[in-house]
């Protein structure tokens, strides 16, 4: 995950936002009240040190060097090691706590919240578009658009008919579940509705970031590579489902479906998989039946809960 990268300052449409152009020693506090019966008090503290002989790394035999050694297994240059795991810990620590509330809202109006993760141009708006799209009568569905700038996606989401909005995170490479809380407030989605949430196109930082979903999709396009799932596990591990999207380019491609997912079950043995294209609809009924099928699963066990 990203420790000290200035990740945290987002605007909503709608609402007026700022950034740290310097981002040292700085401290911010912002209290909001949610509607949806939640207040959501953040404050985040990023001191950066600096001590250049600070590098925690190795050489392979192959000649490569390997960061990410240490306690928190991740490399920062000029933060110990030590420093790095207690501001992971503050940050999840806090997200978490806005990711409980964000499930429990979702749990008691029975929306089924899914958060797609992916790295940029695998699809992922398109799929949501498709999806949306085929599922009208079928599946209520809203949508919060995650990117660094634009409101691109959230347009396209628009004109199939859906309620979408957009989050800009300006420097920030992943959601938080703060940032979908008050999204979630703006958009107020209709109880036993389906809301799904596009992360920023990043296969590292999202993985870490609970934002009360159901559950996690991660979409891969077939223009990838077949190794992806081993090059960036934590995010794979994390999900629940995976999309092999763009299955109509496979004719093109030198690429290998089955090794692809046998690297992905390597890393997560109860990992779902589909082979899609979002473009021509293969395969997208699976899609949509894994989905339905969730939902009323998910609608059941609240209930029960």
């Amino acid at each position: 995950m990203c420790t000290v990268c200035g990740c945290g300052t987002s605007t909503i449409e709608g609402h007026k936002g700022g950034s740290d152009a310097h981002g040292h020693d700085h401290h911010h506090v912002h209290d909001h009240e949610h509607h949806h019966g939640h207040g959501h008090h953040h404050d985040h503290d990023n001191a950066h040190q600096h001590h250049a002989d600070e590098h925690d790394h190795h050489h392979a035999e192959d000649g490569s060097v390997h960061y990410g050694q240490g306690i928190a297994g991740v490399h920062v240059p000029g933060m110990s090691q030590e420093r790095i795991i207690q501001v992971e810990r503050d940050i999840l620590s806090k997200n978490d706590a806005y990711a409980i509330e964000n499930r429990r809202y979702f749990g008691e109006h029975g929306i089924f919240a899914l958060n797609f993760v992916s790295s940029p141009g695998s699809g992922k708006t398109s799929l949501l578009v498709r999806t949306i799209s085929d599922l009208k009568g079928r599946l209520l569905i809203n949508v919060i658009e995650g990117d660094q700038q634009t409101s691109n996606d959230a347009a396209r989401i628009r004109e199939t008919g859906a309620r979408a909005i957009q989050i800009n995170t300006g420097k920030g490479c992943h959601l938080d579940a703060h940032m979908v809380g008050h999204a979630t407030e703006d958009l107020a989605p209709e109880p036993n509705s389906a809301l799904f949430i596009e992360n920023v196109g990043n296969l590292v930082c999202p993985s870490a970031f609970d934002l009360g979903e159901a559950h996690k999709v991660v979409v891969l396009s077939v223009t990838e590579g077949e190794d992806k799932p081993l090059k960036y596990p934590d995010m794979f591990a994390a999900a629940d489902l995976m999309i092999l999207n763009k299955a109509d380019l496979l004719p093109h491609l030198d690429f290998n479906v089955g090794l692809c997912i046998a690297n992905a079950l390597r890393v997560n043995p109860r990992l779902q998989t589909l082979t899609v294209s979002a473009r021509t609809g293969e395969g997208m009924e699976a899609f949509y039946a894994w989905l339905e099928t969730s939902a009323a699963r998910r609608s059941t066990r609240t209930k029960v809960a």
